[in-house]
C-alpha cells in the first residue's frame, strides 16, 4: 500500500514511487517500489477461484464506495508514525461495518521512531472506533528511515509483539516481497500480507522465514487489489475475539 500520507512528502513519494510498496514485477527483478497463529495459515489453493477477494484503501480513496465493491475483506489505513491520522479512516471503518465484510486497520511504521510509541498511537486511534470480533490489525512496513537491517527487524518484532500483548491479536505483517525477504526474518509467526505485482493472483512464494502467505496484493490498478488464501471465516479467526 502506498504511504498514503496527505502531506507534501507523501505526494512527492507518490509521484516518484519511492514511498510506494516494494513489489517485484517479475521473478528475480528488483522491487518496483517501496511494498496466526501458524495453524491458521493455510496452503495456497490450487485454483484462483478458491481465493477470497479484498481491497485496501486510505485517504487517497476517501470516497471509495464499499457498498458497490465485490470485496469480501477490506483493510484501511488508520495511522502513520507518531501523529498522522488518516482522515478517511473513520468513514472507511464505518462503511465496512455496514457492508458486513471482514475488515482491518493498518499502521504505516517508521523505524526511526520508537516502536512502542507508534504501536500505542495506532491502538489509541483504532480503539476509538467501535470494534467487533474478527477485526484485523496490521503493521505496514516499507521503509527503513536509514536504519540497519538488524534495527529494522528488531523494530518490527517489538511493534508486533507489543500489539499482540496488548490486544491478544496476532497482527498481520504487510510489505513488498523484497523488503519482507530482507527485513522479515524471524517474523514467520505473523500472518503475511505480501505485495508482489506483475504476477497472477496467488502466484507468489513466501519470502524470508514465512512458510506461506495469507494475503497477496497483486495490483494497485485501478485500486489496491488482493486475494487471500483463507476464507472470510478463517480471516476473521485472525482478528479480535
Amino acid at each position: 500500500m502506498p504511504t498514503h500520507r496527505i502531506s507534501p512528502t507523501s505526494l512527492r513519494h507518490r509521484l516518484n514511487l519511492a514511498g510506494r510498496r516494494l513489489c517485484v514485477v517479475v521473478a528475480g527483478a528488483t522491487a518496483a517500489a517501496s511494498v496466526v497463529t501458524a495453524p491458521l495459515v493455510h496452503a495456497v489453493p490450487a485454483h484462483a477461484a478458491a481465493f477470497t477477494y479484498g481491497q485496501d484503501v486510505s485517504g487517497y480513496e476517501a470516497d471509495h464506495d464499499w457498498s458497490a465493491s465485490s470485496a469480501e475483506f477490506g483493510i484501511v489505513k488508520a495511522t502513520e508514525g507518531l501523529s498522522f491520522l488518516d482522515p478517511a479512516f473513520a468513514r472507511h471503518w464505518q462503511e465496512l461495518d455496514k457492508k458486513g465484510i471482514v475488515r482491518g486497520a493498518y499502521h504505516y511504521g517508521h523505524p526511526g521512531n520508537d516502536p512502542i510509541a507508534e504501536a500505542d498511537y495506532f491502538l489509541s486511534v483504532v480503539n476509538q472506533q467501535p470494534a467487533k470480533p474478527g477485526d484485523l490489525l496490521v503493521l505496514d512496513l516499507e521503509t527503513t528511515d536509514g536504519e540497519s537491517v538488524a534495527d529494522v527487524n528488531t523494530w518490527a518484532k517489538r511493534w508486533l509483539e507489543y500489539v499482540k500483548a496488548k490486544t491478544g491479536v496476532t497482527p498481520m505483517f504487510y510489505s513488498g516481497w523484497d523488503f519482507a525477504d530482507t527485513y522479515g526474518h524471524g517474523l514467520g509467526g505473523y500472518p503475511l500480507w505480501v505485495a508482489y505485482y506483475g504476477r497472477a493472483k496467488g502466484d507468489v512464494t513466501p519470502p524470508a522465514d514465512w512458510k506461506t502467505w495469507t494475503i497477496h496484493q497483486y495490483t494497485d490498478t485501478p485500486i489496491d487489489q488482493n486475494v487471500s488464501s483463507l476464507s472470510p471465516q478463517q480471516l476473521r479467526a485472525l482478528g479480535r475475539r
